[in-house]
């Protein structure tokens, strides 16, 4: 989870693309929930973004709808 202390290390690309896995999961709870902008430390615009990317993956079968 991205808390104040890690705000610093996630990268903010110039594209957000939802075949990028690994970025996408820094964004999501261990229940595979997507993570509120607070948490996160990224804009309005950034977020919207970002949890369209993560419905494209989940709809593509990159990544899960629900953590078992």
């Amino acid at each position: 989870m991205a808390y104040q202390s890690e705000r610093e290390e996630i990268e903010h690309k110039k594209f957000v693309d939802y075949k990028d896995v690994a970025y996408l999961r820094q964004f999501t709870n261990t229940h595979a929930k997507i993570m509120a902008k607070k948490r996160t430390g990224v804009s309005a615009s950034r977020q919207r973004e970002i949890a369209m990317a993560i419905k494209r993956a989940r709809f593509m079968g990159l990544l899960p709808y629900l953590s078992a």
